[in-house]
């Protein structure tokens, strides 16, 4: 298992997920993925994504107004 870690910070929906969308087409099953987002409205579209496309979301953090969200991989992206 490998974990990264993605700058989305002063991204507006949509691009947040579509970061996210990028990486995880990179990984492989029971990789970790930690976004570190400025945008609120993330907190509703990375979970329903990654609902849509049957990844986890582990975690959600609010800290100093930054919405940080760690991910899961499930299922070879490749």
């Amino acid at each position: 298992m490998n974990h990264y870690t993605l700058d989305c910070r002063r991204l507006l929906c949509p691009m947040p997920v579509i970061r996210v969308q990028d990486k995880i087409a990179e990984l492989q099953a029971g990789d970790e993925v930690e976004a570190i987002c400025t945008d609120p409205g993330v907190l509703q579209d990375i979970p329903a994504w990654c609902r849509i496309n049957g990844h986890v979301v582990l975690d959600q953090e609010i800290r100093d107004d930054e919405y940080i969200l760690r991910i899961r991989v499930q299922g070879d992206q490749t």
